[in-house]
């Protein structure tokens, strides 16, 4: 009899830091700390769906891989504030007076990115590091993390030819079996053995097979984040799409109709030889 009220204790137990965990995911999916822009874009993103696919819990150490304005940064960093840890790989920041353009906006976005992050009451003590391929290709200082988001933008790494290499440097920084999370515009299969992939998108075949080279295991994909709307034969490849809207007003209602990309979502596990 003793032991069955310690067993329905210790499962009423999990069930309610179960329920709890997805309540602070619910609140921070709607506190104010995030803009009705970002929260408009919830239901094109699915992050609870997305976040709890990858199975991150609030005890983990996260880590996001160039994180842009920190749409989910914004999500995570307060998801794992009190009993995990968070960490972020922004753009370098030491650009900004480069004659290449897209360094100096990138290292724009990354120090607006820190200053925003930097609020600990609302993110916690986040840790920046920098990487920015070919140049910049360190991830040392970064504590064992569970969780390694990439989230739309291995295009750009493999568009400087750094996509194996950065996946190696984040397998190096993974505990054993921690997970790495990647979310990326999908190409078009053609069959089984040829795609098309405009600006900005990549075949999930290719991501899978170079991920699994350099490391890792593919345990589930989703299609969370699947739109079968997105035709991916656009101008300006995927920036045409929102949010980015790159063409203008030209064929804008169009653009805005059919949403964001078309994104694979693939969980990986770090393999321990």
């Amino acid at each position: 009899m003793f032991k069955s009220i310690i067993i329905v204790v210790i499962l009423g137990l999990n069930a309610l830091i179960n329920s709890a965990s997805a309540n602070d995911l619910d609140e921070i999916l709607a506190s104010t700390i995030r803009s009705d822009e970002n929260k408009a874009r919830d239901k094109a993103r699915h992050p609870k769906e997305t976040i709890e696919f990858f199975g991150t819990k609030p005890t983990d150490h996260v880590l996001e891989m160039w994180p842009g304005e920190g749409w989910y940064s914004e999500i995570l960093a307060p998801y794992v504030k009190d009993k995990g840890k968070f960490s972020a790989v922004t753009f370098a920041t030491g650009n900004l007076n480069s004659q290449d353009k897209r360094e100096a906006f990138w290292s724009k976005n990354a120090l607006t990115y820190i200053e925003k992050m930097s609020d600990k009451d609302i993110y916690g003590d986040v840790n920046f590091f920098e990487f920015e391929p070919p140049k910049l290709m360190d991830l040392k200082g970064i504590a064992p993390v569970d969780v390694a988001y990439i989230v739309r933008t291995l295009h750009i790494w493999d568009e400087f030819g750094a996509f194996a290499q950065g996946l190696q440097l984040i397998h190096d920084v993974l505990k054993p079996g921690g997970i790495l999370a990647i979310v990326q515009h999908r190409g078009n299969a053609i069959s089984q053995n040829a795609s098309s992939a405009g600006e900005g998108y990549l075949d999930e075949r290719y991501v899978i097979e170079t991920a699994e080279r350099n490391g890792f295991k593919l345990v589930e994909r989703s299609e969370v984040n699947l739109n079968m709307k997105d035709t991916k034969d656009y101008p300006k490849g995927v920036y045409a799409l929102p949010p980015v809207l790159a063409m203008g007003n030209t064929d804008r209602e169009k653009y805005i109709a059919i949403g964001e990309s078309d994104r694979m979502t693939l969980k990986f596990i770090k393999v321990v030889n």
